[in-house]
Protein backbone atom coordinates (compact mmCIF):
# COMPACT_ATOMS: atom_id res chain seq x y z
CA UNK A 1 0.00 0.00 0.00
CA UNK A 2 1.09 3.61 -0.82
CA UNK A 3 -0.29 5.23 2.55
CA UNK A 4 1.11 5.53 5.66
CA UNK A 5 3.34 7.99 4.67
CA UNK A 6 2.86 11.48 5.38
CA UNK A 7 2.38 11.65 8.95
CA UNK A 8 3.82 15.33 8.67
CA UNK A 9 -0.01 15.72 7.80
CA UNK A 10 -1.53 15.01 11.06
CA UNK A 11 -0.93 18.16 12.54
CA UNK A 12 -2.04 20.32 10.06
CA UNK A 13 -5.74 17.96 10.02
CA UNK A 14 -5.37 18.27 13.55
CA UNK A 15 -5.83 21.66 13.70
CA UNK A 16 -8.49 21.98 10.99
CA UNK A 17 -10.34 19.43 13.46
CA UNK A 18 -9.63 21.86 16.36
CA UNK A 19 -11.19 25.10 14.23
CA UNK A 20 -14.37 23.06 12.87
CA UNK A 21 -15.01 21.89 16.21
CA UNK A 22 -14.76 25.37 18.29
CA UNK A 23 -17.46 27.19 15.65
CA UNK A 24 -19.68 23.72 15.34
CA UNK A 25 -19.49 23.44 19.37
CA UNK A 26 -20.83 27.48 19.77
CA UNK A 27 -23.38 26.70 16.56
CA UNK A 28 -24.37 24.03 17.94
CA UNK A 29 -25.90 25.27 20.90
CA UNK A 30 -26.84 29.21 19.31
CA UNK A 31 -28.59 28.56 15.84
CA UNK A 32 -31.52 26.69 17.50
CA UNK A 33 -31.87 29.39 19.84
CA UNK A 34 -31.43 31.78 17.10
CA UNK A 35 -34.35 30.66 15.36
CA UNK A 36 -36.52 30.54 18.22
CA UNK A 37 -35.41 34.47 19.23
CA UNK A 38 -36.41 35.07 15.38
CA UNK A 39 -39.77 33.71 15.52
CA UNK A 40 -39.79 30.02 14.53
CA UNK A 41 -41.56 27.53 17.11
CA UNK A 42 -40.87 23.94 17.56
CA UNK A 43 -41.95 22.89 14.10
CA UNK A 44 -40.43 25.36 12.25
CA UNK A 45 -37.03 24.95 14.28
CA UNK A 46 -36.84 21.01 13.14
CA UNK A 47 -38.27 22.19 9.95
CA UNK A 48 -35.26 24.46 9.18
CA UNK A 49 -32.63 21.60 10.72
CA UNK A 50 -34.56 19.05 8.21
CA UNK A 51 -34.53 20.95 5.21
CA UNK A 52 -30.36 22.12 6.09
CA UNK A 53 -29.29 18.89 6.51
CA UNK A 54 -30.84 17.81 2.68
CA UNK A 55 -27.76 20.50 1.75
CA UNK A 56 -25.73 18.84 3.84
CA UNK A 57 -26.63 15.71 2.17
CA UNK A 58 -25.84 16.76 -1.41
CA UNK A 59 -22.77 17.97 -0.45
CA UNK A 60 -21.49 14.65 1.23
CA UNK A 61 -22.51 12.86 -1.92
CA UNK A 62 -20.42 15.23 -3.90
CA UNK A 63 -17.33 14.79 -1.57
CA UNK A 64 -17.26 11.18 -1.67
CA UNK A 65 -17.41 11.31 -5.39
CA UNK A 66 -14.60 14.08 -5.71
CA UNK A 67 -12.36 13.26 -3.13
CA UNK A 68 -11.27 10.34 -4.73
CA UNK A 69 -10.90 11.63 -8.03
CA UNK A 70 -9.97 15.06 -7.44
CA UNK A 71 -8.15 14.70 -4.17
CA UNK A 72 -9.22 14.74 -0.69
CA UNK A 73 -7.11 17.88 0.19
CA UNK A 74 -9.13 20.07 -2.41
CA UNK A 75 -12.44 19.03 -0.95
CA UNK A 76 -11.35 20.19 2.04
CA UNK A 77 -10.48 23.34 1.11
CA UNK A 78 -13.35 23.84 -0.63
CA UNK A 79 -15.77 22.65 2.50
CA UNK A 80 -14.40 25.13 4.66
CA UNK A 81 -14.41 28.09 2.49
CA UNK A 82 -18.80 27.62 2.12
CA UNK A 83 -18.32 27.28 6.08
CA UNK A 84 -17.07 30.53 5.99
CA UNK A 85 -19.63 31.75 3.29
CA UNK A 86 -22.45 30.10 5.76
CA UNK A 87 -21.62 31.88 8.66
CA UNK A 88 -21.19 35.37 7.20
CA UNK A 89 -23.93 35.19 5.15
CA UNK A 90 -26.49 34.06 8.59
CA UNK A 91 -24.23 37.22 10.19
CA UNK A 92 -25.46 39.28 7.48
CA UNK A 93 -28.75 38.32 5.77
CA UNK A 94 -32.03 38.15 7.72
CA UNK A 95 -33.25 34.69 9.50
CA UNK A 96 -35.60 33.97 6.40
CA UNK A 97 -36.45 30.61 5.70
CA UNK A 98 -34.30 29.88 2.61
CA UNK A 99 -31.45 32.10 3.93
CA UNK A 100 -31.45 29.74 7.25
CA UNK A 101 -31.92 26.35 5.42
CA UNK A 102 -29.36 27.21 2.80
CA UNK A 103 -26.69 29.34 4.59
CA UNK A 104 -26.96 26.79 7.57
CA UNK A 105 -26.64 23.84 4.77
CA UNK A 106 -23.12 25.15 3.19
CA UNK A 107 -21.70 25.76 6.64
CA UNK A 108 -23.10 22.41 8.66
CA UNK A 109 -24.02 25.23 10.98
CA UNK A 110 -25.91 23.30 14.17
CA UNK A 111 -25.83 20.09 12.94
CA UNK A 112 -22.59 18.86 14.87
CA UNK A 113 -23.58 15.93 16.43
CA UNK A 114 -23.53 16.91 19.68
CA UNK A 115 -21.59 18.10 22.94
CA UNK A 116 -19.12 15.17 23.17
CA UNK A 117 -19.04 14.56 19.50
CA UNK A 118 -16.27 16.56 18.48
CA UNK A 119 -17.76 17.94 15.87
CA UNK A 120 -17.25 14.51 14.18
CA UNK A 121 -20.43 14.96 11.44
CA UNK A 122 -20.98 16.47 8.10
CA UNK A 123 -19.76 16.48 4.81
CA UNK A 124 -15.93 17.14 5.97
CA UNK A 125 -15.37 13.32 7.15
CA UNK A 126 -15.10 11.78 3.86
CA UNK A 127 -12.38 13.96 2.49
CA UNK A 128 -10.64 14.35 6.25
CA UNK A 129 -11.02 10.55 7.30
CA UNK A 130 -8.82 8.65 4.50
CA UNK A 131 -6.24 11.45 5.00
CA UNK A 132 -6.35 10.12 8.64
CA UNK A 133 -6.07 6.58 7.69
CA UNK A 134 -3.04 7.43 5.16
CA UNK A 135 -1.48 8.91 7.40
CA UNK A 136 -0.09 5.53 9.29
CA UNK A 137 0.31 1.80 9.40
CA UNK A 138 -2.89 0.11 9.96
CA UNK A 139 -2.40 -0.37 13.55
CA UNK A 140 -2.19 2.73 14.84
CA UNK A 141 -5.14 3.85 12.73
CA UNK A 142 -7.38 3.83 16.24
CA UNK A 143 -4.83 5.41 18.41
CA UNK A 144 -4.87 8.39 15.51
CA UNK A 145 -9.01 8.86 14.79
CA UNK A 146 -8.50 9.02 18.84
CA UNK A 147 -6.29 11.58 18.90
CA UNK A 148 -8.15 13.99 16.33
CA UNK A 149 -11.42 13.44 18.62
CA UNK A 150 -9.13 14.40 21.76
CA UNK A 151 -8.05 17.54 19.88
CA UNK A 152 -11.93 18.14 18.20
CA UNK A 153 -13.04 17.86 22.02
CA UNK A 154 -11.02 20.21 24.26
CA UNK A 155 -11.44 22.96 21.29
CA UNK A 156 -15.50 22.26 21.13
CA UNK A 157 -15.13 22.87 25.35
CA UNK A 158 -13.59 25.94 24.12
CA UNK A 159 -16.24 26.99 21.60
CA UNK A 160 -19.57 25.47 24.23
CA UNK A 161 -18.50 28.50 26.74
CA UNK A 162 -18.33 31.13 23.85
CA UNK A 163 -22.03 29.94 23.60
CA UNK A 164 -22.93 32.44 26.67
CA UNK A 165 -21.41 35.41 24.90
CA UNK A 166 -24.56 36.92 23.59
CA UNK A 167 -26.45 36.27 26.73
CA UNK A 168 -22.96 38.30 28.48
CA UNK A 169 -23.57 41.01 25.55
CA UNK A 170 -27.09 41.30 26.72
CA UNK A 171 -26.56 42.26 29.79
CA UNK A 172 -24.31 45.65 28.52
CA UNK A 173 -27.37 46.43 26.54
CA UNK A 174 -26.51 44.53 22.86
CA UNK A 175 -29.37 43.02 21.67
CA UNK A 176 -29.26 39.10 22.05
CA UNK A 177 -30.09 38.62 18.30
CA UNK A 178 -27.16 40.86 17.69
CA UNK A 179 -25.03 38.66 19.72
CA UNK A 180 -25.98 35.76 17.84
CA UNK A 181 -24.91 37.42 14.78
CA UNK A 182 -21.69 37.99 16.01
CA UNK A 183 -21.11 34.20 16.42
CA UNK A 184 -22.36 33.76 13.16
CA UNK A 185 -19.71 36.38 11.68
CA UNK A 186 -16.67 34.30 14.12
CA UNK A 187 -17.54 31.45 12.48
CA UNK A 188 -17.28 32.42 9.02
CA UNK A 189 -13.64 33.86 10.06
CA UNK A 190 -12.95 30.16 11.43
CA UNK A 191 -14.24 28.84 8.03
CA UNK A 192 -11.19 30.95 6.40
CA UNK A 193 -8.35 29.61 8.74
CA UNK A 194 -9.71 25.77 8.27
CA UNK A 195 -8.85 26.87 4.47
CA UNK A 196 -5.45 27.87 5.84
CA UNK A 197 -4.80 25.29 8.08
CA UNK A 198 -5.13 22.66 4.80
CA UNK A 199 -2.94 24.43 2.35
CA UNK A 200 0.19 21.98 3.87
CA UNK A 201 -1.30 19.23 3.80
CA UNK A 202 0.33 16.80 0.91
CA UNK A 203 -1.61 14.21 -0.46
CA UNK A 204 -0.45 11.34 -3.13
CA UNK A 205 -2.01 10.86 -6.44
CA UNK A 206 -4.99 8.84 -6.48
CA UNK A 207 -4.19 5.07 -6.44
CA UNK A 208 -4.15 2.96 -9.95
CA UNK A 209 -2.96 -0.44 -8.99
CA UNK A 210 -5.52 -2.96 -7.38
CA UNK A 211 -4.59 -3.61 -4.06
CA UNK A 212 -2.96 -6.80 -2.89
CA UNK A 213 -5.69 -9.92 -2.65
CA UNK A 214 -6.87 -9.44 0.84
CA UNK A 215 -6.29 -6.24 1.49
CA UNK A 216 -9.75 -5.39 1.34
CA UNK A 217 -12.10 -8.16 3.31
CA UNK A 218 -15.07 -6.86 2.25
CA UNK A 219 -15.83 -5.46 -1.98
CA UNK A 220 -16.89 -1.92 -1.88
CA UNK A 221 -20.62 -2.50 -2.95
CA UNK A 222 -21.21 -4.57 0.40
CA UNK A 223 -19.20 -2.72 2.72
CA UNK A 224 -21.29 0.37 1.58
CA UNK A 225 -24.33 -1.44 1.62
CA UNK A 226 -24.14 -2.77 5.49
CA UNK A 227 -22.34 0.86 6.41
CA UNK A 228 -25.84 2.35 4.90
CA UNK A 229 -27.99 0.59 6.75
CA UNK A 230 -26.34 0.81 10.16
CA UNK A 231 -26.21 4.24 9.85
CA UNK A 232 -29.33 4.79 8.16
CA UNK A 233 -30.57 3.96 11.99
CA UNK A 234 -28.06 5.86 13.65
CA UNK A 235 -28.60 9.06 11.55
CA UNK A 236 -32.11 8.99 12.78
CA UNK A 237 -30.99 9.02 16.65
CA UNK A 238 -28.86 11.97 15.85
CA UNK A 239 -31.53 13.64 14.19
CA UNK A 240 -33.86 13.32 17.01
CA UNK A 241 -31.10 14.58 19.76
CA UNK A 242 -28.13 16.56 17.85
CA UNK A 243 -29.99 19.56 17.43
CA UNK A 244 -33.12 19.57 19.20
CA UNK A 245 -31.43 18.53 22.44
CA UNK A 246 -30.68 22.35 22.95
CA UNK A 247 -34.20 23.18 22.76
CA UNK A 248 -35.16 20.65 25.22
CA UNK A 249 -33.15 21.81 27.92
CA UNK A 250 -34.62 25.12 26.83
CA UNK A 251 -38.40 24.56 26.83
CA UNK A 252 -37.75 21.55 29.96
CA UNK A 253 -35.60 23.80 32.39
CA UNK A 254 -35.42 27.52 30.89
CA UNK A 255 -32.18 27.44 30.44
CA UNK A 256 -30.24 29.62 27.70
CA UNK A 257 -27.33 29.63 25.83
CA UNK A 258 -25.16 30.79 29.12
CA UNK A 259 -26.12 27.78 30.91
CA UNK A 260 -25.91 25.03 27.93
CA UNK A 261 -22.96 26.59 27.10
CA UNK A 262 -21.25 25.65 30.21
CA UNK A 263 -22.89 22.35 30.29
CA UNK A 264 -21.67 21.42 26.74
CA UNK A 265 -17.93 22.50 27.83
CA UNK A 266 -18.53 20.09 30.42
CA UNK A 267 -19.42 17.34 28.62
CA UNK A 268 -16.63 18.19 25.68
CA UNK A 269 -13.61 18.10 28.64
CA UNK A 270 -14.99 15.07 30.26
CA UNK A 271 -15.19 13.02 27.30
CA UNK A 272 -11.71 14.08 25.89
CA UNK A 273 -9.87 12.04 27.83
CA UNK A 274 -11.49 8.52 27.15
CA UNK A 275 -10.94 9.29 23.36
CA UNK A 276 -7.37 8.51 24.00
CA UNK A 277 -8.22 4.99 25.68
CA UNK A 278 -10.38 3.84 23.05
CA UNK A 279 -7.36 1.82 21.04
CA UNK A 280 -6.44 0.14 24.91
CA UNK A 281 -10.26 -1.04 24.73
CA UNK A 282 -10.72 -1.84 20.93
CA UNK A 283 -7.32 -4.51 21.89
CA UNK A 284 -9.23 -6.03 24.77
CA UNK A 285 -12.76 -6.34 22.84
CA UNK A 286 -12.54 -5.92 19.32
CA UNK A 287 -13.39 -2.91 17.07
CA UNK A 288 -16.91 -4.19 16.70
CA UNK A 289 -18.02 -4.92 20.36
CA UNK A 290 -16.38 -1.67 21.17
CA UNK A 291 -19.16 0.26 19.12
CA UNK A 292 -21.92 -2.38 19.71
CA UNK A 293 -21.33 -1.63 23.33
CA UNK A 294 -20.96 1.75 23.45
CA UNK A 295 -24.08 2.35 21.41
CA UNK A 296 -25.84 0.12 23.89
CA UNK A 297 -24.87 2.34 27.05
CA UNK A 298 -25.08 5.29 25.27
CA UNK A 299 -28.80 4.43 24.50
CA UNK A 300 -29.66 3.00 27.83
CA UNK A 301 -28.23 6.79 29.21
CA UNK A 302 -30.58 8.72 26.86
CA UNK A 303 -34.16 6.30 28.38
CA UNK A 304 -32.77 7.56 31.94
CA UNK A 305 -32.96 11.37 31.42
CA UNK A 306 -36.11 12.33 31.00
CA UNK A 307 -36.89 10.93 34.46
CA UNK A 308 -34.09 13.19 36.08
CA UNK A 309 -36.04 16.23 38.13
CA UNK A 310 -33.25 19.29 37.25
CA UNK A 311 -31.29 20.98 34.87
CA UNK A 312 -28.10 19.33 37.16
CA UNK A 313 -28.79 15.83 37.00
CA UNK A 314 -29.38 15.56 33.82
CA UNK A 315 -26.09 17.17 32.96
CA UNK A 316 -24.37 14.67 35.00
CA UNK A 317 -26.21 11.99 33.37
CA UNK A 318 -25.71 13.32 29.72
CA UNK A 319 -22.43 14.16 30.82
CA UNK A 320 -21.21 10.25 31.36
CA UNK A 321 -23.44 8.94 28.61
CA UNK A 322 -21.04 10.88 26.23
CA UNK A 323 -18.05 9.60 27.92
CA UNK A 324 -19.14 6.43 27.15
CA UNK A 325 -19.94 7.23 23.56
CA UNK A 326 -16.60 8.78 23.03
CA UNK A 327 -15.15 5.28 23.65
CA UNK A 328 -16.78 4.01 20.81
CA UNK A 329 -16.26 6.80 18.05
CA UNK A 330 -12.46 6.23 16.97
CA UNK A 331 -13.13 2.44 16.86
CA UNK A 332 -15.91 2.63 14.00
CA UNK A 333 -13.73 5.08 12.10
CA UNK A 334 -11.02 3.20 12.13
CA UNK A 335 -12.67 0.45 11.40
CA UNK A 336 -14.29 1.52 8.53
CA UNK A 337 -11.25 3.13 7.01
CA UNK A 338 -9.22 0.01 7.22
CA UNK A 339 -11.71 -1.96 5.64
CA UNK A 340 -11.83 0.25 2.71
CA UNK A 341 -10.10 -0.26 -0.53
CA UNK A 342 -7.58 2.76 -0.41
CA UNK A 343 -8.91 3.46 -3.85
CA UNK A 344 -12.70 4.41 -2.85
CA UNK A 345 -12.18 5.51 0.70
CA UNK A 346 -13.93 8.41 0.44
CA UNK A 347 -16.92 7.55 -1.34
CA UNK A 348 -16.82 4.41 0.99
CA UNK A 349 -16.85 7.20 4.03
CA UNK A 350 -19.53 9.18 2.18
CA UNK A 351 -21.99 6.74 1.24
CA UNK A 352 -22.13 4.69 3.39
CA UNK A 353 -23.03 7.19 5.87
CA UNK A 354 -25.31 9.02 2.90
CA UNK A 355 -28.53 7.34 4.69
CA UNK A 356 -27.68 8.97 7.92
CA UNK A 357 -27.78 11.97 6.32
CA UNK A 358 -31.10 10.92 5.32
CA UNK A 359 -32.84 10.22 8.09
CA UNK A 360 -31.13 12.21 10.02
CA UNK A 361 -32.69 15.07 8.26
CA UNK A 362 -35.85 13.32 8.68
CA UNK A 363 -36.24 13.01 12.07
CA UNK A 364 -35.28 16.62 13.64
CA UNK A 365 -39.06 17.63 11.92
CA UNK A 366 -40.69 14.82 12.88
CA UNK A 367 -39.45 14.98 16.65
CA UNK A 368 -40.18 19.03 16.27
CA UNK A 369 -44.10 18.89 15.17
CA UNK A 370 -44.34 16.22 18.23
CA UNK A 371 -42.52 17.74 20.55
CA UNK A 372 -45.33 20.69 21.42
CA UNK A 373 -47.59 17.73 22.51
CA UNK A 374 -44.96 15.46 24.57
CA UNK A 375 -41.86 17.26 24.91
CA UNK A 376 -39.50 14.25 25.48
CA UNK A 377 -40.33 12.79 22.54
CA UNK A 378 -36.84 13.24 20.92
CA UNK A 379 -35.01 11.64 23.94
CA UNK A 380 -36.57 8.16 23.50
CA UNK A 381 -37.03 7.96 20.00
CA UNK A 382 -32.94 8.48 19.54
CA UNK A 383 -32.18 5.59 22.24
CA UNK A 384 -34.66 3.38 20.16
CA UNK A 385 -33.01 3.95 17.20
CA UNK A 386 -29.50 3.79 19.23
CA UNK A 387 -30.42 0.43 20.40
CA UNK A 388 -31.63 -1.01 17.14
CA UNK A 389 -28.07 0.64 15.33
CA UNK A 390 -25.88 -1.18 17.92
CA UNK A 391 -27.91 -4.59 17.19
CA UNK A 392 -27.66 -3.81 13.10
CA UNK A 393 -23.64 -3.45 13.64
CA UNK A 394 -23.08 -6.03 15.38
CA UNK A 395 -24.68 -8.53 13.15
CA UNK A 396 -23.43 -6.63 10.01
CA UNK A 397 -19.74 -6.87 11.05
CA UNK A 398 -19.16 -9.28 13.76
CA UNK A 399 -17.01 -11.41 11.19
CA UNK A 400 -15.46 -9.03 9.36
CA UNK A 401 -11.45 -9.29 9.93
CA UNK A 402 -9.44 -6.13 9.96
CA UNK A 403 -6.52 -5.99 7.64
CA UNK A 404 -2.97 -5.20 10.00
CA UNK A 405 -5.06 -5.12 13.07
CA UNK A 406 -4.74 -7.13 16.52
CA UNK A 407 -2.15 -9.73 14.76
CA UNK A 408 -0.25 -8.37 17.21
CA UNK A 409 -2.62 -10.15 20.15
CA UNK A 410 -4.77 -12.49 17.70
CA UNK A 411 -2.67 -15.02 15.52
CA UNK A 412 -3.29 -15.12 12.23
CA UNK A 413 -5.81 -17.96 10.50
CA UNK A 414 -5.14 -19.44 7.84
CA UNK A 415 -5.46 -17.75 4.30
CA UNK A 416 -6.16 -14.11 5.66
CA UNK A 417 -5.44 -11.36 8.61
CA UNK A 418 -6.56 -11.94 12.16
CA UNK A 419 -10.46 -11.34 12.67
CA UNK A 420 -11.10 -8.72 15.66
CA UNK A 421 -14.62 -8.50 16.90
Amino acid sequence: MRAEGHRANLPWLYAGRALRSFSTAFLTVVFPLYLARAGYGAGGVGLVLSLSGLVGMLLVAAVGVGADRFGRRRLLIALALLTAAGGFTLALAPPALAVAVVASGLGGVGRGGGAGSGGAWGPVFPAEQPLLAEAVPPPERTRVFGVVSFVGVLAGAAGSAVAGLPAALEARGVGLLAGYRLLFFAAGVLGLAMAAVTLPVREDPPARPRPAAGESPLPVARLIGRLAVTNGLNGFAIGFLGPLFTYWLYRRFGVGPAEIGTLYAAVNLAAAIPYLGSAALVRRLGAVRTVVVTRAVGALGLVLIPFLPSFTWVGVAYTLRMVVNSLGMPARQSFTMSVSDERYRARVSAFGSLPSQITSLISPAVAGAVMDAWLDFPLFGAAAFMAANAAAYYLAFRHVPVPGEGERSVPRAAGGPAEVG
